[in-house]
């Protein structure tokens, strides 16, 4: 009995240490190969485990890899949220916990209907239960898809998945590459090792393919502005016009930009009540030939906020006029920093869930392109570049680049910045489309149409990155299907698994 519960301690403990080491696949370490290593190594001792010792093993994996994956999450509770340590810190391993249950999920499903080591378990079964709770993660209470798998392939051999499927198409090559190496080792059953070795070579033959041309007449200049304002000073009225002239008068050095961009809430004050400097703003560009977009907040009639990108100068418009002026506003939401669940039960516990604008509405799930000097830019706020379905979903013929947003401050010099910015490469990899990323402190850069930085500036200075971008035309087969493709799988995969027990439960 002694010795089962060493067992058992040994393969929780070693569980965690793989989740852990499981980070180090993300950026900014991008050790790629861990990804396959890590699901290899989860598949071992989940193998012979009864479904409740399945459910605690992938617990331990999923502890280990949120817990030292998304722990910069910590840093804005701690800086800005105005509680005790004991709370944060009680509050940060909720939220560690609460996503570790999703990969739980994962080893007590695949323990419970596939205990069997086959082919079966491993190399069909393990990867649709993944993708399946890997979704669900995505989904469920808005969802929060960060640390996907795939996304640490986006300098790998196995990114030629992307744009063919998406991220989550990359993670299923991951796991089928991982079954297909427990197999072989657990069974002794060497032909599997040709899965490994065909899931590399279709991706480096899909890498091989031009799904979209670069379009020279679509060459654009950017100014992205990268203001470096200090977090916990941006919104003291005092800060505001020094704030604003820093903005203005970086931009006025660079007029004649084809489009000069604004990080996330840029401007430290509602839009309504800053007419004149808009509007002042507004004519300057226009005199330039220039473009500018900005993140604002906005309020309505009813009193309800928004967090928006502005387009003011060569946009197409007349006058910049509060009522007529074209803008984008936030659909995904951040739970707690954009909108808090439960808030009349939660706000009069801590300042962390009555934060200055934490009570926004969503905008629509799809929206206009937003037009700056004659381009079409998708525009994504922040935390919604990490949802590849609504990104993708708003792309039209006409979209020449994706713009995304974003003031990644609340993380400080954390590794959030760094996996948002992984994050974010993939969306321009998928779609086909180079990717412009302006922030408050860094990481702000623009990407080619397959994801690669061609131009970065350093975090944490007062920079301005100008670039030359190119956009492409034609789409990648991504645009149009979406997951369809991973869908069928799924479908052809648990149809097979559903006849397989019916046929063992009748022999």
């Amino acid at each position: 009995m002694k010795t089962i519960w060493i067992s058992r301690i040994g393969r929780l403990i070693l569980a965690a240490f793989i989740g852990a080491l499981t980070t180090l696949a993300f950026a900014p370490f991008s050790y790629w190969p861990i990804a396959i290593l890590s699901p290899f190594v989860l598949l071992l001792l989940l193998n012979n485990q009864t479904t409740k010792m399945g459910f605690w093993i992938a617990l331990a994996w999923g502890l280990g890899q949120f817990g030292t994956g998304i722990n910069w999450v910590h840093v804005s509770i701690d800086t800005f949220g105005g509680m005790p340590k004991i709370a944060s810190v009680g509050l940060m391993a909720l939220l560690v916990t609460y996503l570790a249950l999703y990969p739980a999920l994962f080893g007590a499903l695949l323990n419970r209907f596939f205990a069997k080591t086959n082919a079966l378990r491993l190399v069909i079964a393990a990867p649709i239960l993944w993708l399946i709770t890997d979704c669900l993660r995505g989904w469920v209470m808005t969802g929060f898809p960060w640390l996907w798998l795939g996304y640490s392939q986006i300098d790998s051999p196995l990114n030629g998945f992307a744009p063919i499927s998406g991220v989550e198409s990359i993670t299923l090559a991951l796991w089928l590459i991982a079954g297909g190496l427990a197999i072989t080792l657990l069974n002794k059953q060497w032909q599997y090792l040709a899965l490994p070795v065909g899931v590399f070579a279709v991706s480096i033959g899909l890498n091989q393919v031009d799904w979209v041309k670069p379009n020279p007449e679509t060459t654009t200049s950017f100014a992205l502005i990268q203001g470096n304002i200090d977090q916990k000073m941006k919104w003291v009225p005092s800060h505001r016009w020094p704030t604003l002239m820093k903005y203005t008068d970086m931009s006025r050095a660079n007029w004649g930009t084809d489009i000069i961009i604004w990080p996330e809430a840029a401007i430290p004050a509602l839009e309504s009540d800053l007419p004149a400097f808009l509007h002042n703003l507004d004519t300057a560009a226009k005199a330039n030939n220039s473009a500018l977009i900005t993140g604002v907040l906005s309020q309505d009639d009813m009193g309800l906020f928004y967090n928006n990108v502005l387009t003011l100068g060569d946009n197409g418009l007349g006058p910049y006029d509060y009522d007529t002026a074209k803008r984008y506003s936030k659909h995904h939401l951040l739970p707690f920093g954009e909108f808090v669940p439960f808030g009349d039960l939660l706000r009069p516990i801590a300042p962390f869930f009555n934060l200055p604008m934490s009570s926004f509405q969503r905008g629509e799930y799809i929206q206009p392109n937003l037009v700056a000097h004659g381009r079409h830019l998708l525009a994504a706020l922040c935390y919604e570049i990490i949802f590849s379905d609504q990104v993708r979903d708003n792309v039209t013929d006409d979209t020449d680049f994706i713009l995304t947003l974003s003031n990644d401050a609340w993380f400080g010099d954390s590794i959030g910045p760094l996996q948002h910015m992984e994050i974010a490469r993939m969306r321009a990899l998928e779609l086909g489309k180079p990717l412009i990323r302006a922030t408050n402190n860094g990481v702000t850069a623009v990407t080619d149409y397959k994801g690669k930085i061609t131009k970065q500036v350093p975090q944490f200075q007062t920079e301005v990155l100008k670039a030359e971008v190119t956009s492409t035309s034609g789409n990648t087969p991504y645009t149009f299907i979406g997951c369809w493709l991973l869908y069928l799988w799924c479908g052809i995969g648990l149809a097979i698994t559903l006849y397989q027990r019916k046929r063992h439960q009748h022999s």
